[in-house]
């Protein structure tokens, strides 16, 4: 299982994720860091990535090769990350084939409603867990 980890700025949400899928799903998944930017790529590599790259071209070529994406919402909205996120970038990942956990963070202008405003790390925790089920009813399937 191929998972795409998205984030932008200084990565942090983004190593968030890698360092729980890691610790949640050890070696069984291929973790893509890709980083709006080179900082944000950097630091989710050394958060246990396999692999990873920065920019629009990266995130373009990477959204349809993976079978999930995970990061917040802001990873589908055009010019979030004070700009970062082009509107080539969310167009990729919107119209990948892959399935999307993305945490509901208000950092784009866009509210989820019926979602419990936790803390970020019990909202990763519960975005690993949905990553989790979902690989092991894919393993189940196969």
């Amino acid at each position: 299982m191929k998972i795409a980890v998205i984030d932008g700025q200084g990565g942090g949400i983004g190593r968030l994720i890698v360092e729980k899928l890691r610790r949640e799903l050890g070696q069984e998944v291929y973790i893509i860091a890709v980083g709006t930017n080179a900082v944000a790529a950097s630091v989710m590599l050394k958060a246990g990535a396999n692999d990873g790259a920065s920019g629009e071209n990266a995130v373009v070529w990477s959204a349809p090769r993976v079978d999930i994406i995970a990061g917040s919402v802001a990873v589908i909205a055009a010019n979030s990350y004070a700009g970062e996120l082009t509107s080539k970038m969310a167009e990729a990942i919107t119209s990948s084939p892959a399935i999307k956990f993305l945490l509901p963070i208000n950092r784009c202008g866009i509210e989820i409603s019926s979602c419990q405003d936790e803390p970020l790390p019990v909202q990763v925790d519960q975005l690993v867990n949905r990553v989790r089920v979902y690989c092991q009813k894919q393993h189940d399937n196969n």
